[in-house]
């Protein structure tokens, strides 16, 4: 049984009293299910099955009734009876435990806690989540289904006086409309729950992205200012709770009180719809921009490794999930059936479509959920919203030895030095100021019989980025070797002389090949000195990323985990941009 305390929805926070009534709840629930488990256990049942069910906590309430409803006539599978146990619990809480069963890394997912272990059966709200469980290194992490049993459109919601001031319920208004409002002089203040935590959040962020594209060519300087203007302003007002976001829309309809509280913010119909259950005096308007975004889609996936028993015990709850009165049952929740229809007693928020004239909530053609999801698109936007809004410290150190002069076929001729150059400009665009970031470059008898040369020193970008503008635009390959271990060590002492505190103090070092100075450090020497001066009081995160197929990644594996950090390596340079956020995108959260 999967058990979380706490939900990040406003309507179910658990605080003082309450956190003591919801943990009682939770084990009466517990109790009445194992007591309908053990009446279960009569003389018609030659067997008996538990299954275990986390589910999202808006829909957990419909699946624990109808669970609870087949169970009480008579669930069983030929002579096998069962009973089902159902416990709200937080996506990105079961996403972190599945993650660490399956060695999967997600970006700003911190570790599962202690106490979280996986279920059988998973409804999260959205299928993203498995989508980056399977994109970040869960290779066995194939459900049995994921398919939807419920659907919430994604929604910006924005207080009703502010929704109206642009066009309100008669316009149709797009995610551009919204990247102008939240980029212009007057900004919209717009927020967002952690994209890298909250599926509604991650669907807002791809939809914002989408549209600062579309203001240039892919890649261009005035698509990455669209998109990094867009990302800061929601940074501003971003929260890893939902209820807390939730409460920064304005509470009185005083003029000052609307200006200075929230104004927009993705988040999911059945969000708008509780909180204006609340009757707040400033209700939330629920806007359906275009093009449509992803919406959450509660896929139900019976997680790998369950006994084939249970496995087909699944199979039949996964029917009784499908019936009208599921659907009816999600209706009392405030959340739609997979198709995008309403059960008995839906009440769409205003300016809703319709299903029938082309709902946006309504599934995409084709197999939809998983199959529908671009996991290099969700990749990219959770990478760079991490490195983008995270504050860290880095020295980035650039192998310059004789062979980063090769030319790669793939970058127009361009050297693995200047793909390199250029992946490092790529990202200090998007380090905000509070990053501290230093460069080196690095070969053989650099600088004198040192292996390696200080370009810029580690200072905060507030002061320092056109220096390092200037010493990445220096980088040049000289005719030397690859002085891999001498540098590393050196970084690594610099690095830990003025470690600072608050931030995640890492080393990111480039290189084409492998150590090769026979008048320097042997790995073995390297190993020990680093285990000497590695302080968990003060950790400093490796991070190598290995370019072309020169680079023997069994070499840097043992550098980076003595460090906790990890080794990249692509045959194909041009990769290395993307590499790159990635690895910035690593830096350990707190655990969960």
């Amino acid at each position: 049984m999967v058990t979380v305390s706490g939900r990040h929805r406003m309507r179910s926070s658990l605080r003082g009293a309450g956190a003591v009534a919801a943990a009682t709840a939770l084990v009466v629930v517990v109790a009445g299910s194992w007591y309908g488990y053990r009446q279960l256990a009569g003389p018609s049942c030659s067997g008996r099955i538990q299954l275990a069910v986390a589910a999202a906590s808006e829909i957990a309430p419909a699946v624990k009734a109808a669970a609870d409803q087949w169970v009480k006539d008579g669930a069983a599978v030929g002579d096998t009876c069962i009973a089902v146990n159902v416990t709200a619990a937080e996506s990105v809480d079961v996403a972190a435990a599945v993650a660490s069963k399956h060695g999967a890394t997600l970006a700003g997912v911190g570790q599962a806690s202690g106490t979280a272990v996986t279920p059988d059966i998973w409804v999260p709200d959205s299928s993203t989540w498995l989508v980056r469980l399977k994109s970040g290194g869960a290779t066995a992490f194939a459900p049995a289904t994921g398919t939807s049993i419920a659907r919430s459109p994604v929604v910006v919601a924005m207080p009703e006086p502010v929704a109206a001031r642009i066009g309100w319920p008669e316009k149709k208004l797009t995610w551009t409309d919204l990247l102008a409002q939240v980029n212009s002089s007057k900004a919209l203040r717009a927020g967002i729950v952690e994209p890298t935590q909250d599926a509604a959040g991650l669907s807002g962020l791809l939809s914002l992205s989408a549209a600062a594209s579309s203001t240039g060519a892919a890649g261009s300087p005035q698509a990455q200012e669209a998109m990094i203007g867009a990302l800061r302003a929601l940074a501003t007002n971003r929260s890893s709770l939902r209820q807390d976001l939730l409460a920064r829309f304005p509470r009185s309809s005083d003029p000052t009180a609307i200006a200075n509280g929230l104004g927009a913010a993705a988040l999911s119909e059945e969000d708008v719809i509780a909180y204006n259950g609340t009757k707040p005096p400033i209700p939330l308007a629920a806007l359906y921009l275009e093009p449509s975004p992803m919406p959450l889609d509660y896929p139900f996936a019976v997680l790998p490794g369950i006994e084939p028993a249970k496995a087909s015990a699944a199979k039949v709850l996964f029917d009784v999930l499908k019936t009208p009165s599921f659907r009816n049952r999600l209706a009392a929740q405030a959340l739609r059936g997979p198709d995008g229809n309403g059960g008995d007693g839906f009440q769409a928020p205003r300016g809703a479509p319709s299903p029938a004239n082309g709902d946006s909530s309504a599934p995409p053609t084709g197999q939809g959920g998983a199959a529908d999801l671009d996991p290099s698109a969700i990749q990219k936007a959770t990478t760079t919203w991490s490195v983008a809004t995270q504050s860290g410290r880095m020295l980035c150190v650039i192998d310059v030895s004789g062979s980063m002069k090769q030319k790669v076929a793939t970058a127009n001729g361009a050297t693995r030095a200047q793909v390199t150059v250029a992946a490092a400009n790529q990202g200090l665009e998007l380090f905000d100021d509070s990053w501290s970031i230093g460069l080196w470059t690095f070969s053989t008898n650099l600088n004198g019989s040192q292996d390696y040369r200080e370009v810029v020193p580690i200072k905060p970008l507030s002061g320092n980025r056109n220096a390092l503008r200037q010493g990445l635009a220096s980088v040049k390959p000289s005719n030397g070797n690859t002085g891999l271990y001498d540098t590393m060590l050196a970084a690594y002492r610099k690095v830990q002389e003025d470690w600072e505190p608050g931030k995640v103090n890492s080393i990111v070092l480039f290189t084409d090949g492998k150590n090769d100075d026979d008048n320097g450090i042997s790995q073995k020497e390297l190993l020990t000195q680093l285990k000497k001066l590695r302080d968990p009081e003060q950790p400093i995160q490796v991070i190598i990323i290995g370019i072309g197929n020169d680079v023997s990644q069994a070499e840097l594996e043992p550098i980076t985990a003595i460090t906790g950090g990890r080794p990249f390596v692509t045959a194909d340079p041009t990769k290395i941009g993307e590499i790159f956020l990635q690895a910035i995108a690593l830096r350990p959260p707190a655990p969960r």
